[in-house]
């Protein structure tokens, strides 16, 4: 790995790879998801999935990563040759290509509402209309869709230091500010109580089968696992860095994060007299609510978008340089040229999506729009199965010496921890994701 396709210091590994897990899957994501599929009960369930499935499988995939100093497709490839245990880098590879495409369509609606927010176009609306009027229009969609996958192939072809570092440096930070500054006043309204209790409030008889379907495949999308996506991200970063510490930081700033969403959402959503079952257009259509009834709301709206769009492009980073690294394996003089072939397949493959809110509405594939199929075979179905194959691969492909090696390097952390997270990872997991995956075959 040449040095200047390494991460300069742990932080600016964590802040990466924190941009990576939070953008899109916490502050569009997650809120939408949580109130259509029981509240309070389905944040509880979140929680756990996130400590004690999402959190051992990021460390899992940042052993394999560090291991082999190689990127997705790679490392599996170096660590058992001539096997089938290469397609799990290739899927994931190929479902990043997927959840990108449909990613970068929310992107471009985010780059539309910045636009309209900064020329005060959105003053004076009725919100839900406008959002439905916005993502309706199929050349204004594509066009942003296209804007935003520009911005994430310039920042990727700039490498990791000199583009994905450094934009995650000056992106999170004024993005946790602005959240807490909403938070503050989306907890002052009249009203706001009643969004926290069905927020923290857990009502376990509001949960489904789907409901801990969705809270499994939220903790993987919100911490980017089972894709491979932290397989390439650590093996950028140096032998004397703590897995642990960095994979616990991480999950720790994800589960704050989506609890910032929540409390930014639902005091707002209630204090208003909105659904909370909205879906996909939830934020777009609460957060300029909440904003408007602020002294200078059309200034702090415009900010937050802009910081809004700022983690929805650090999500992007790394799914668009899982593709480019798969591709380059480490020849920056190709760096270039696949970016931007890169960007153009997303496109192209993400066209269908951006297009089923307006002339493919009428389209359905299983009940559902194109947009919200491509969404759940990347959540529920690809994530799933690529934690799976991650944590057969990491406990069982894997030489326990090197595993061992990997957990404790840069960490004063001793067996007991490695003994427990390896017995968590190789036994509870699979049968844990295995009924989960059997109960969606029932479901559907």
């Amino acid at each position: 790995m040449s040095k200047g396709n390494q991460w300069s210091s742990r932080l600016g590994f964590i802040l990466a790879s924190a941009g990576a897990a939070i953008g899109l899957g916490a502050i569009w994501k997650f809120p939408y998801v949580t109130g259509t599929s029981g509240g309070g009960a389905f944040f509880a369930l979140f929680i756990l999935f996130t400590i004690f499935i999402g959190l051992p499988l990021l460390l899992a995939e940042f052993i394999i990563g560090r291991h082999t100093g190689k990127e997705a497709i790679s490392a599996y490839k170096a660590i058992a040759p001539k096997s089938a245990w290469v397609w799990i880098g290739r899927l994931g590879v190929l479902s990043c290509v997927v959840l990108l495409s449909f990613y970068s369509v929310v992107g471009g609606w985010v780059i539309l509402y910045t636009i309209m927010s900064v020329t005060g176009m959105l003053s004076g609306k009725a919100y839900g209309p406008l959002f439905n009027a916005v993502i309706s229009q199929p050349y204004v969609v594509l066009g942003a869709q296209a804007l935003f996958l520009l911005i994430t192939v310039f920042v990727i072809s700039k490498g990791v230091q000199k583009g994905i570092e450094r934009a995650n440096k000056y992106m999170m930070p004024l993005l946790f500010i602005c959240f807490i500054i909403i938070v503050v006043r989306s907890l002052t309204l009249d009203g706001a109580m009643d969004g926290v209790k069905f927020f923290l409030k857990p009502d376990f008889s509001a949960i489904t089968g789907s409901s801990v379907l969705y809270a499994l495949g939220q903790s993987f999308f919100s911490l980017c696992v089972g894709l491979s996506c932290m397989v390439t991200y650590s093996s950028y970063l140096g032998k004397k860095v703590s897995l642990t510490r960095s994979a616990g930081t991480i999950a720790i700033l994800n589960l704050f994060v989506s609890l910032l969403a929540g409390l930014a959402i639902f005091p707002a959503v209630f204090s208003f007299g909105l659904k909370p079952t909205e879906g996909p257009g939830l934020l777009f259509v609460v957060l300029p609510t909440v904003f408007e009834k602020m002294p200078f709301g059309t200034v702090f709206l415009a900010l937050f978008l802009i910081l809004f769009l700022f983690a929805t492009l650090t999500s992007a980073f790394s799914l668009l340089e899982i593709i480019v690294a798969a591709l380059t394996k480490d020849d920056q003089t190709k760096r270039t040229r696949y970016a931007s072939l890169s960007g153009i397949l997303v496109f192209v493959v993400g066209i269908p999506s951006a297009l089923s809110f307006g002339v493919l509405k009428h389209v359905s594939l299983f009940g559902r729009s194109i947009f919200d199929v491509a969404d759940f075979f990347v959540s529920n179905l690809m994530l799933p199965l690529g934690s799976l194959a991650i944590a057969i691969f990491v406990t069982f492909k894997m030489k326990k010496e090197a595993v061992y090696e990997e957990f404790i390097s840069g960490s004063t952390k001793g067996a007991k921890l490695f003994n427990a997270w390896f017995f968590l990872v190789k036994y509870v997991l699979p049968i844990i994701i295995i009924a989960v995956l059997l109960s969606l075959l029932v479901a559907y």
